[in-house]
């Protein structure tokens, strides 16, 4: 099979094709999985963070992607929770251990031994991949594979960003950074919290543009200072400015969400200019996200069929995804990047 694979930590900056279209054996499936032939994978910052190695240490060679949607074409022994031909999607979860402390809360996001598809296992940049059945996911027919795609991770975290901030109607919303999540995190917004207004800080301005497209009442730049302070704001930029800029722009009592996996080191000078007095007195909070849980995916997938949300997309061939991450890398975004794979 066809498969884009990562094969040592490498910095966009110096290489700009860290990807390289290989041909490997299709995987079969063990007890309790499932063998899907992939149609789509989305595009994640998440990427980046494993091609530059910032995040855990990883095994190489290792095929990313963590935003899968595709088609069951084999079932393992003792697999019954699906059938061949059904349509599913696969989430950064790829498996848990199901009896720690965490994992026995539903929290198995924070598992110790929690593995990531597309890093401590091969992900979607391929035609073909495996999953446990237990962290495969029935698609809703309302959306088409690409529009499924985003949904996966960069819908589910943001739909846990907004439980973690405690939103209510009414409340005054921030989001640091415009990408897929956050656009996603907008429109949910817009649906389940119809008096809650968002102001949207953002680098470039064509993404302040489409924030103002999608229903947010403000945009500014990152360094810009909303016209009100804010009760919630979810940061989900690779670095540390905006969070400090954040901090600032927060409510007496406020919450800052950050919706990261990790922050590009080279920035974290700027936490120099973290100042008590200005940034976090008066109960101001900082939480961040970890993962995802399957409800997290299972509840978003219901909640995005239910309200018609569906994601901005960008679509490129499989053999073009070291384009696709340059464009990320350099900020080229609107709404959420997928790879066509068949």
């Amino acid at each position: 099979m066809k498969a884009m694979i990562l094969n040592k930590v490498s910095s966009l900056k110096e290489n700009n094709s860290p990807l390289e279209l290989v041909n490997i054996p299709i995987p079969q499936p063990k007890n309790n999985e499932v063998l899907i032939k992939i149609s789509v994978c989305g595009v994640c910052h998440t990427e980046l963070d494993e091609i530059e190695g910032r995040t855990s240490p990883m095994k190489f060679p290792v095929v990313p992607g963590h935003q899968v949607v595709g088609t069951i074409i084999k079932v393992g022994l003792r697999s019954s929770k699906f059938d061949v031909g059904d349509r599913v999607g696969v989430a950064w979860i790829f498996s848990a251990c199901g009896q720690c402390k965490f994992c026995m809360a539903g929290n198995e996001n924070l598992c110790d031994h929690f593995l990531a598809t597309g890093r401590d296992v091969n992900g979607g940049y391929a035609e073909y991949m495996t999953v446990p059945e237990k962290y495969a996911y029935s698609i809703p027919e309302f959306f088409t594979d690409s529009e499924a795609a985003p949904l996966l991770c960069a819908g589910a975290i943001g739909y846990r960003s907004i439980q973690l901030a405690q939103l209510k109607d009414g409340d005054r919303l921030g989001l640091t950074g415009f990408g897929a999540s956050a656009h996603l995190v907008l429109k949910m917004v817009r649906h389940r919290y119809r008096n809650t207004k968002v102001f949207v800080f953002a680098r470039k301005e064509q993404e302040r543009i489409f924030a103002i497209e999608l229903g947010a009442v403000w945009s500014g730049d990152i360094t810009d200072k909303s016209p009100e302070k804010l009760d919630c704001i979810i940061d989900t930029t690779p670095v540390w400015k905006p969070v400090v800029e954040a901090l600032g722009n927060l409510e007496k009592g406020g919450r800052l969400i950050i919706n990261a996996i990790r922050k590009e080191v080279t920035d974290k000078e700027y936490l120099q200019h973290l100042s008590y007095k200005d940034h976090l007195w008066l109960e101001k909070e900082i939480k961040s996200v970890a993962n995802v849980t399957g409800k997290d995916v299972v509840d978003f997938l219901e909640l995005a069929a239910k309200a018609s949300i569906k994601p901005n997309i960008q679509e490129y061939p499989l053999e073009e995804a070291n384009k696709a991450l340059l464009e990320l890398k350099e900020q080229k975004i609107r709404g959420a990047k997928v790879l066509k794979i068949i």
